[in-house]
């Protein structure tokens, strides 16, 4: 990695800084006018907020030398390669790491200074691997446009608008969540918080027969926004436990999709997280057996708990097709295919994201350190040093903005090659509910 120094400058002041708080640049405003981008900005304000201090972000000019200044800046500049690292800090086109400080608070410079030196010493040219597919599948999109057109059409219907009600989160990504909040759905864990005959749409992991009957038993409106491939998967175990079959649900207990998926049989249903939990099992006919995924798992440890299953009972039989979904699967695939060339895997998405997770949890099985990151913001400092090439993927429930936002900040810190591995192209589309259809 190249080198990069850190220096000292004042800075116009800054009123509205407030006491105990540092300032974050995200652009530098030099003397003569040259502005330096500094779009690594969440990534410093984030490591500064995880350690405990008050942090804002902004445009920082700096003044003259010499110059009286409430504020004092410490500056990064990322150098362009490593036999430019002793260019001027600031130099036009470069990016860098700028944290100001109230002058009178001689007691924050010495965290300021630690703060930007630690990001100095990883400045540098960077390559990203960006595995693809990535991001939003077709189940997720769904999901989120079924909310989506329920809020506008309550908003057209102006005072006499109803509220929109989501039980648990309509896909698990915070990012996605907050946003639809901020719009106006209202997010519950259960139905009980729901006024009787209100509107209330059911998330992309669907439910169990349980809850669809207490949703009617209070005349609630519901919109289904469960994914057609969980829908499956529901109407597999109906028709196995309606044959006589023990069911063998391979996922993760206490996931939403994997207690609807039990709700539709729990009488015959039985969930195994992985090939040991097989040892331990006891059913009542080994001649009939059928086993159902989770259709978010890894697909290689799935495949070691079903032939676990097979070994300790011969006759037990799947679907017709395979219950683990395509984006599951083309994502797995595209960051295996970034993972063995990249020094770090950083991973967009929630940690009540099973997909996110095992794209994670892939990584390091391969022998490459590996983060899961809610936005840029989680970046570590030390996760980068010595670091020169990142793969980066984003879970199914990760918004697409995210993955552009961490490649611009991570372009903060020094020239960027963005080289895109594509393993399958996915042009899935699943219409939304009829509900939806009719009042569009």
């Amino acid at each position: 990695m190249s080198r990069s120094s850190v220096s000292w400058y004042a800075a116009a002041p800054a009123p509205a800084l407030p006491v105990g708080h540092v300032l974050v640049a995200d652009e530098l405003v030099w003397p003569d006018g040259r502005v330096m981008a500094c779009s690594a900005a969440p990534m410093v304000a984030g490591a500064l907020g995880a350690a405990g201090h008050q942090v804002v972000t902004g445009a920082v000019r700096l003044l003259e030398e010499g110059s009286g200044s409430g504020l004092q800046a410490a500056v990064a500049r990322a150098a362009v390669s490593t036999d430019r690292a002793e260019e001027a800090v600031g130099a036009e086109g470069s990016g860098g790491v700028a944290v100001a400080v109230a002058a009178s608070e001689a007691g924050l410079r010495p965290v300021v200074e630690a703060a930007v030196d630690s990001w100095a010493r990883i400045t540098g040219p960077r390559t990203v691997l960006l595995a693809s597919p990535r991001s939003f599948c077709a189940g997720v999109e769904r999901a989120i446009e079924v909310v989506e057109a329920l809020l506008e059409q309550e908003q057209q219907r102006g005072p006499g608008g109803r509220r929109v009600f989501v039980r648990k989160q309509i896909v698990h990504n915070t990012h996605v969540i907050a946003g639809l909040a901020r719009r106006g759905a209202v997010f519950v864990e259960e139905l009980d918080e729901v006024p009787a005959g209100s509107l209330v749409v059911f998330s992309a992991h669907g439910v169990s027969p349980q809850v669809r009957a207490e949703a009617a038993r209070r005349n609630l409106k519901v919109v289904d926004a469960t994914c057609p491939l969980v829908t499956k998967v529901h109407a597999e175990a109906r028709r196995f436990a309606e044959r006589g079959s023990s069911i063998v649900l391979i996922g993760h207990a206490g996931h939403e999709e994997v207690e609807g998926t039990y709700g539709e049989a729990p009488d015959a249903t039985v969930v195994v997280g992985s090939a040991q939990d097989v040892a331990g099992l006891d059913l009542p006919d080994p001649s009939k057996v059928t086993y159902l995924t989770q259709t978010t798992l890894a697909v290689d440890e799935t495949r070691a708990t079903i032939a676990a299953l097979k070994e300790r009972f011969p006759q037990a039989r799947g679907p017709g097709s395979e219950d683990i979904c395509y984006a599951t699967t083309n994502r797995q695939h595209a960051l295996e295919a970034v993972t063995a060339h990249a020094d770090l895997v950083l991973v967009l998405g929630s940690e009540n994201s099973s997909n996110s997770v095992r794209l994670v949890e892939l990584a390091r099985k391969a022998g490459t350190p590996a983060h899961l990151i809610e936005d840029c913001s989680r970046v570590r400092p030390a996760w980068l040093r010595d670091v020169a090439t990142v793969g980066l993927s984003a879970g199914a429930s990760a918004p697409p903005a995210l993955v552009q936002e961490t490649l611009s900040a991570l372009a903060g810190l020094g020239p960027l090659t963005v080289r895109e591995r594509i393993t399958a192209t996915e042009d899935t589309h699943f219409a939304p509910p009829a509900a939806v259809r009719k009042n569009r």
